[in-house]
């Protein structure tokens, strides 16, 4: 079973994070940050990753370090859920629009961790969230869980629309990288031999 269980509590942050990458989408995600616990809910959801997520963090200071941490936790999860790799996809893609925000994700679980982020939310707040932690939690999340992540703003003007999106397509790339390719399920997809 591909499943993981990360604690991880530092003098800013204390999570705890459950995952089981052959789930149907079911979460349960309560960190204090509104917005952020509706973008794991998308994460979750449209990867089909089974996801509980509890921190509690130094919310009195800003929302960072939980938004930051968190991506650390579950990119841990990711990488201790997923093991060696053998029968993976390894690759993902999705090209997702919502209303006027259009967005691509591109992925590799190469455990070589790279961000690309092209995306420009037009608003320093989503209500009270600073838009620029979506950058941050995919930083920490693509770095802890070794996936090189390319992330596009093809158009949008409305910043929850776009933050959103790009939670969705990353999700979605995600499902197709995690899934067993039929044709070698036993095999580790890499010339290598091992990623």
């Amino acid at each position: 079973m591909r499943k993981a269980k990360i604690t991880r509590t530092t003098a800013e942050t204390n999570i705890e994070v459950e995952i089981n990458l052959d789930g149907t989408g079911v979460y349960d995600n309560k960190t204090g940050v509104g917005f952020f616990d509706h973008m794991l809910d998308q994460l979750s959801r449209h990867a089909l990753i089974d996801m509980t997520v509890r921190c509690t963090g130094d919310l009195h200071i800003d929302d960072h370090h939980t938004v930051e941490d968190v991506g650390i936790a579950l990119g841990q999860a990711l990488t201790q859920a997923v093991g060696d790799k053998r029968g993976i996809v390894r690759y993902g893609a999705c090209l997702l629009p919502m209303d006027d925000a259009l967005v691509r994700a591109a992925l590799d679980l190469s455990a070589r961790p790279f961000l690309v982020w092209n995306v420009n939310l037009p608003t320093a707040k989503i209500g009270t969230f600073d838009t620029e932690l979506v950058r941050e939690f995919f930083q920490a999340f693509a770095t802890h869980g070794g996936i090189t992540l390319h992330v596009d703003q093809l158009h949008g003007i409305n910043s929850h629309h776009i933050a959103e999106a790009a939670f969705k397509a990353v999700a979605r790339a995600l499902r197709d990288a995690l899934e067993t390719d039929p044709r070698k399920a036993d095999a580790i997809p890499s010339t290598k031999g091992m990623l």
